[in-house]
This record gives C-alpha cells, structure tokens and sequence, in this order.
C-alpha cells in the first residue's frame, strides 16, 4: 500500500513540475516576442483577457500580435514573472486548476524600468497523451500602471512628432 501511495505522490509532483515548466514557457515566449510559439500552447485551449476571449492557436496568435507592442529589438521589453502557483491536480490524474500571481515589468528608452502590472492567471489544464496542455487562461489584472508601451498598438511616432 504504501508503495502505491508514493508512486501516486511522485507521479503527482512530476506533474506540477511539467504544469511549472508551461507556466514558464509562457512568460518566456512572451516576453521573447515568440507569438507564434506561445500560441501553440493554446492550440486546445480558451483565452481571456478582460472581455476578449481567444479560442485556440490562430486566434490567440491574432490576438497577441494585436495586443502587445513589439518593440525595436522585436520583443514587447518586457518581464514577466509568476509567482505563488497553487495547483491542484485533480483525483483522476488528468486534469488541473493553477491560478498564480503575475508582475509585468518593462523598460524602454526614456521610461524606466518599472512595474506596469499585476494580477492573477486562472488556468486549468488537461493531461492528454500523457503531456499537459492549456485548456484555458484568465487573465485578471489586479494593478495596472503605465501600459501605453504594452498594450496594444505601437504609437507611430511620425504622427505624434
């Protein structure tokens, strides 16, 4: 018996782990300016942002490439970090809940290294194949700063000149 429940232990911290690890390849995609690539992690999965809602690869694609700035060296000069993850893997072994804390810092030329926001990630998620997947994000900002060089499209600067 006892055997039976440590493996069931180990294989239930394996999994945190590789939830951990799609958390991380998620701010790192981002903040890399990889789109393309972290749109593929909601190929199965729903986005929301707010009232925006993105269903699967192409649409999440669209809006990422609609929502957040990419700067001069291709990335949107940003930081994300997550913190706290609580996940809670369901009794079945095939499905989860995480929600995690969230700051984004950014830094450009003439705005300083800061803080521009804050809140939680509500996700739930699907082991399928024996690999965990995204089945949805909820993206709940809790403190907002400065987001002009975030959130959505860059300022043409020959206009505002």
């Amino acid at each position: 018996m006892t055997n039976a429940i440590n493996t069931v232990n180990e294989q239930r911290y394996i999994d945190e782990l590789k939830i951990q690890r799609l958390l991380a390849m998620y701010v790192h995609n981002l903040d890399d300016g990889k789109f393309t690539e972290n749109s593929e992690l909601f190929e199965h999965a729903e986005f929301i942002v707010l009232s925006d809602t993105a269903h699967g690869r192409e649409e999440v694609e669209q809006f990422f490439i609609r929502g957040v700035q990419r700067h001069e060296d291709g990335t949107p000069r940003t930081w994300h970090s997550v913190s706290s993850a609580l996940i809670d893997i369901f009794p079945s072994g095939d499905s989860a809940t995480c929600v995690s804390y969230f700051t984004v810092h950014q830094e450009l030329d003439g705005f300083p290294l800061q803080p521009i926001c804050t809140g939680r990630y509500y996700d739930t998620f699907e082991k399928h194949d024996g690999y965990w997947r995204f089945t949805s994000r909820n993206v709940v900002p809790r403190l907002m700063g400065a987001l002009q060089f975030h959130v959505g499209a860059p300022v043409n600067r020959t206009q505002t000149e």
